[in-house]
């Protein structure tokens, strides 16, 4: 098959690996570019855990000193491998969704509303999570540490690959990517080419961008489960 993604590469590199060593084609059209933010390096012993609904807020984390025991709640399975690749230990995966990881938080048995979050993230979000939070009772501090820019233009290689081979999967993980995807889609006159193709949404909140630009063949995912997904 062919299977389209919109992740940046180094979200999407081991992704991509797999899908090809499984024989599908991959036509990689990412949607955002992703940048530091101007920020101070953040000191952990302000902080009684972190929150990261992203990979890059990890990513793109910057310290006065490192604490890698501090407890650190991860939106899904992705963000919190990346977490661990930076060596923390003490970490909860809320399994990918924003609300199930408000839920852990405020029944965590490791945290009490005396203690300080630090939720760590980019400019453009999809939740309130801060502030939903701050109404339960607990203090946080939101730390923007990156930005990320609509991607709004398509090299001619890439053009002509989606052309030459259109996808039977498209993958987009957020819902600034879909607004740009469905935006280059219409600019470069490539979504007639793309009426047959299944679109899979990380979200309900993707997948309602795409229904009302009026694609019609959409589904949502879990991360980490793409492949699975892919082969039903």
């Amino acid at each position: 098959m062919n299977i389209l993604t919109t992740r940046p590469l180094i979200e999407n590199e081991d992704l991509m690996a797999k899908l090809f060593s499984l024989g599908h084609k991959i036509i990689h059209v990412p949607t955002l570019k992703i940048s530091s933010a101007e920020v101070n390096p953040i000191n952990p012993e302000k902080y009684n855990a972190f929150i990261f609904t992203s990979a890059n807020a990890i990513r793109n984390l910057k310290l006065t000193k490192i604490d890698n025991t501090k407890l650190c709640f991860c939106v899904g399975s992705i963000t919190e491998k990346i977490v661990r690749q930076q060596g923390y230990s003490n970490t909860i995966s809320a399994g990918g969704t924003v609300n199930a990881l408000k839920n852990i938080i405020i029944n965590s048995e490791d945290l009490d509303k005396k203690k300080i979050l630090a939720y760590v993230c980019g400019d453009n979000l999809t939740s309130n999570l801060d502030q939903e939070l701050l109404e339960e009772g607990f203090q946080i501090e939101k730390i923007i540490n990156y930005k990320s820019k609509k991607i709004e233009e398509l090299n001619e290689d890439t053009n002509k690959l989606i052309k030459n081979h259109p996808p039977d999967i498209i993958l987009v993980y957020s819902k600034r990517s879909a607004e740009s995807f469905i935006y280059l889609t219409k600019k470069y006159s490539l979504n007639v080419l793309m009426t047959g193709s299944r679109v899979m949404c990380i979200s309900e909140k993707v997948l309602n961008v795409f229904k009302k630009a009026g694609w019609k063949k959409l589904e949502t995912f879990e991360a980490g489960n793409e492949i699975i997904k892919i082969g039903n």
